[in-house]
């Protein structure tokens, strides 16, 4: 779409970052229920897990024109708040 005034410019970002934060908002309460089926510490950091997703990340920034190194730098730092809620949670359940 193509803007006509920095106002709209400014209205469609708004738009977007309304999106963004719901989705991110929606994918925390997913966060939260995989810590009740992790059986320990590990299981919850898994590195593993976190490589394939920063894979498909950078290959989706790729499909859609984005800058990959942003995406996983953005993707990253998101991850590593989620690990650190979701260890939260797995320790509220232990207790």
């Amino acid at each position: 779409m193509i803007c006509n005034s920095l106002e709209e410019v400014r209205e469609n970002i708004d738009r977007i970052d309304s999106e963004i934060i719901r989705l991110i908002a929606e994918r925390g309460t997913y966060v939260i229920q995989a810590s009740q089926f992790k059986k320990d510490e590990n299981s919850v950091k898994d590195t593993g897990r976190v490589e394939k997703v920063i894979a498909k990340v950078r290959e989706k920034a790729e499909e859609y024109g984005a800058d990959s190194d942003m995406i996983e730098a953005l993707y990253r730092e998101m991850i590593s708040r989620f690990v650190n809620m979701e260890m939260s949670e797995f320790h509220k359940k232990l207790d």
